[in-house]
């Protein structure tokens, strides 16, 4: 094998180098693929390994310089263009593949009228590439995925489906990891998936409060179901088909009749959210697992609770039955797996490994291994006779969202929070196959105090920095290892802080484009930081300080000087999502102390006294998640923005609840989805509020009107912020640009955006790709010219 190898090397590099009118259907380069794009990782991972690398060696030897190969590669480009397939063959992809791992700058790069076959293209940037008129059947590129909630396989094994922050549900070939089709319809995250015992029909469930069934051959929307009063966390077929369970944040489990389509029963008695649900292997009985920790276990047709299983000290996260009928199991954010008696409801067994989170487990086809997975970024294996672990898979990079067994008994689905998802062989700890997504789900902003730079964030795990008068990109900044969740300007716009998912918070400074300082410490991602407040005004410790919030429920205070932690903030019962420090106003008396607000997925704010580090106020009022918090520039007022589709403003003296936007009974002009960020603008007369619904929305804040709609967005927005004049506001949105607002007006001013993976990319014409995957390309900047 090796001496093929070494010989397939030489004359493809021979073949490359001679005389290109040599080039003909008996070339290798022409009549085989060196790596093959849609085979399992490991195998195309050591082609690229033994061959690729190997031939861009010898043609560096031969010709000089990657950028030479390059010139000599797009010669034979030219020279097969327009020839027929068995004429072209694999040499169009092989020249591809050769030439990003030669490290070759692609952009503007023709392929048209070729060929391209087995070019593997994932997270690849192709700006400008020309595939007019070419064959790209068997290539892989990336795929727009948000952060994956949910996996399943069909019962047959042969299809994948994902859902996501994206609002999709996608469907995948297990054999070649092709995304077949995309469902459409969610209005919100999708975060969970089933398909129905015969494969049919696939049913999700969305942040939107709807159930909906899918046509798995075609993807299209069949029924929604959309009594529900809040968001679905589950999603479960009974074993005949007939009914779908779904798991709510209303606290209750509703069952639905498939065909009919009317909610049969709803089932009462969790005190929190529905996080899981499934059905006995019977269909009689239907399990859910709660955020308040206990399981209860449900009569299916008289919708009694049988029993009420306690044990659990963290959120119950993942259900299941196991197949011998006596037992059933559950994951905990304890860090525990339990077993549990169907018959009495007491915990008869408990698996303890994890030092993080246990968010999903499934049982293999013949019942005798338990996956697991969470937290800690590991995938345990568990022997179900024995209680003990068989193996453990590290390695992750971040936390493990959700996992399935496949029927064959040996591939299982990992899904994990970076926006990957990973078949593995599990019995030869293998992974075979991966998807990647490129979706920025989330595009934080902040302007700097002169209001000239607008600081974006990102999923590529670059910080941005734009001219606000040119928009265009004056600086990338590099250093992050995940996705950016918040950026912040110091008081004298000089240096820059961010943060997110790697754990990590990092300063920079703006003129030199260097980051100086890492903070670590937070256990969790981080999701915002900000600067205290002009630090000229006074003299006490926070003057020098950051602050970061954390999924880890905790508030960090940085020295910015030496990266030493100063203090630690607790209080929240859940994930901290929002930070303000309270502006110091020297006219009046609120610079006395520095006083920093948060809010929390508990859905409370609270206000803290950051020089004895204790929380002086809670406000309550708010029905679901506080996403986001802001200050009036003169400290007196906070504004809150929560899931609950509503903002509140708050008297931060008393902590008096002064106004509602919308106003009780207005059901025109409010939010009709989540509202994600608040801030205020004008002259603090009006509050600017971001949503899901794709909106802005500017209110007046003495009568509580809606002055206006800022429409544009063609997806969810996150982030809204306005210059220290309050006369231009940004917004972040999940269709990864930034738009700029005219206050006054409400008329977008401009529109940033930055090249996209395949900006520019012509697929006018191209053969060998799915509907689905033509929507994905053009969503990453692919192009389609009429005519």
């Amino acid at each position: 094998m090796e001496y093929v190898t070494d010989r397939l090397i030489e004359q493809v590099t021979q073949e490359i180098v001679g005389e290109i009118a040599r080039i003909n259907p008996s070339c290798l380069l022409i009549n085989h693929a060196l790596i093959k794009a849609q085979t399992k990782d490991y195998v195309r991972e050591t082609q690229t390994s033994l061959i690729l690398q190997p031939i861009i060696n010898k043609l560096i030897a031969e010709l000089g310089s990657p950028e030479n190969i390059g010139i000599r590669l797009e010669q034979i480009l030219s020279y097969l263009r327009g020839k027929s397939p068995p004429e072209t063959g694999y040499a169009a992809g092989n020249i591809l593949n050769l030439l990003h791992q030669a490290g070759v700058n692609l952009t503007g790069c023709d392929f048209s009228n070729l060929t391209v076959w087995q070019a593997y293209l994932q997270g690849v940037n192709l700006h400008q590439v020309n595939f007019a008129d070419s064959d790209l059947s068997h290539c892989v590129f990336t795929e727009t995925l948000g952060n994956i909630l949910s996996v399943a396989f069909s019962p047959d094994g042969k299809l994948l489906a994902t859902c996501d922050t994206d609002c999709n549900v996608r469907l995948w070939s297990v054999q070649t990891g092709q995304l077949l089709l995309i469902c459409q319809g969610h209005t919100h995250w999708v975060r969970s998936v089933a398909f129905s015992p015969d494969g049919q029909i696939i049913a999700s469930g969305g942040a939107d409060c709807t159930v909906r069934l899918w046509d798995a051959k075609t993807g299209e929307c069949i029924r929604i179901h959309q009594d529900c009063t809040d968001e679905i966390h589950a999603v479960a077929f009974s074993p005949d088909g007939r009914f779908v369970a779904s798991g709510s944040a209303d606290n209750t489990i509703r069952l639905w009749d498939v065909l009919g389509g009317n909610c049969c029963k709803i089932l009462t008695g969790h005190t929190d959210w529905v996080r899981s649900v499934a059905f006995s292997p019977d269909g009689q009985v239907i399990a859910s697992g709660s955020v308040d920790s206990t399981v209860r276990l449900w009569d299916v047709k008289t919708g009694e609770c049988l029993h009420i299983c306690i044990g659990h000290s963290g959120w119950v996260r993942s259900v299941i039955f196991s197949l011998d009928r006596e037992t059933f199991i559950s994951g905990s954010s304890d860090k525990t797996i339990k077993f549990w008696d169907i018959n009495t409801g007491e915990c008869v067994q408990t698996y303890t490994g994890h030092t993080g989170g246990v968010f999903s487990v499934a049982l293999s086809v013949n019942g005798q291994v338990l996956a697991s997975g969470g937290g800690d970024k590991t995938i345990k294996f568990w022997d179900v006779n024995t209680g003990r672990i068989i193996k453990t898979l590290y390695g992750q990079t971040d936390q493990i969202f959700a996992i399935a067994f496949n029927c064959d008994g040996q591939t299982l689905a990992t899904i994990s929070q970076n926006q990957v998802v990973r078949l593995w062989n599990w019995q030869t700890d293998r992974c075979f196959r991966t998807l990647h997504g490129h979706t920025d789900w989330a595009l934080p902003v902040s302007f700097n105090p002169q209001g000239n730079i607008l600081a974006s964030g990102s999923s590529d795990r670059t910080v941005k920095l734009w001219d606000v008068t040119t928009g265009e990109i004056i600086k990338n900044l590099s250093g992050h290892t995940d996705r950016v969740f918040s950026v912040a300007f110091s008081s004298d716009g000089e240096l820059l802080a961010s943060t997110g998912a790697d754990r990590t918070v990092r300063l920079w400074d703006i003129k030199s484009g260097k980051c100086f300082l890492n903070l670590q410490g937070h256990q969790d991602w981080i999701k915002v930081v900000v600067f205290s407040p002009d630090d000229s005004l006074r003299d006490s410790f926070a003057s020098r300080t950051l602050a970061s919030c954390c999924y880890d429920r905790t508030i960090r205070l940085w020295d910015i000087q030496t990266g030493e932690c100063l203090k630690i903030l607790t209080g929240h019962t859940d994930a901290i999502y929002g930070i303000a420090y309270r502006p110091v106003d020297v006219s009046s008396n609120n610079c006395d102390r520095q006083i920093l607000a948060s809010c929390s997925p508990d859905k409370t704010a609270k206000l803290w006294d950051l020089q004895t580090g204790e929380c002086i106020r809670t406000f309550v009022g708010h029905l679901n998640r506080v996403f986001d918090i802001a200050f009036s520039r003169d400290g007196k007022t906070l504004a809150t923005a929560s899931t609950d589709r509503t903002v509140k403003l708050w008297d931060v003296e008393t902590g008096e609840c002064l106004r509602t936007f919308p106003e009780e009974g207005d059901t025109n002009t409010g939010h009709n989805n989540w509202v994600y960020s608040v801030t205020f603008c004008g002259n603090d007369n009006i509050l600017a509020s971001a949503s899901a619904d794709q909106t802005v929305r500017l209110w007046d804040i003495l009568t509580g009107k809606c002055l206006k709609i800022c429409t544009g967005h063609t997806h969810q927005l996150y982030a809204v912020t306005s210059t220290s004049d309050g006369q231009i506001l940004a917004t972040g949105s999940q269709d990864q640009t930034v738009r700029l607002w005219d206050v006054l007006t409400g008329k977008c001013l401009k529109t940033l955006i930055a090249p996209r993976l395949y900006e520019g990319m012509n697929i006018t014409r191209s053969k060998g790709l799915t509907q689905a995957q033509i929507m994905t390309l053009k969503a990453l900047g692919a192009i389609e010219c009429r005519g």
